[in-house]
């Protein structure tokens, strides 16, 4: 399986956004705020990703948050293979810039929460 990231597995129709996060739950993994819904919507699993210009004020610092929990989500997403397709929000909640590494071990919990809340369903 490619590991890619395409156009189509980013949430990005304004509508399936509002439902994201009005009918959706969430959770807290530091450093997010994960937000989940199952949809049938869609035909893969679609992912947001969302760094407050409040606390990060530098675009670049912005898109470096982006860009890791993007990649961290690319390299494990192939554990989100079931019969529901989920849209998911990742919050940056945290105040200072992190590593790669606690952004891809959040990511990787949230997934495996979201596959065994897929199961229990």
């Amino acid at each position: 399986m490619k590991k890619t990231f395409k156009k189509a597995e980013r949430l990005h129709k304004k509508k399936l956004i509002e439902e994201l996060f009005s009918k959706g739950s969430y959770f807290y993994l530091p450093p997010f705020k994960v937000y989940y819904s199952v949809s049938s919507e869609v035909e893969t699993n679609q992912m947001l990703v969302s760094v407050p210009k409040k606390i990060f004020k530098k675009a670049v610092e912005r898109n470096k948050l982006k860009r890791r929990t993007r990649e961290a989500y690319r390299n494990h997403k192939h554990l989100l293979l079931n019969n529901n397709k989920f849209l998911i929000g990742y919050i940056y909640t945290a105040k200072k810039l992190v590593t790669y590494d606690p952004i891809e071990r959040a990511v990787l919990s949230s997934i495996q929460k979201l596959v065994r809340e897929s199961i229990n369903e």
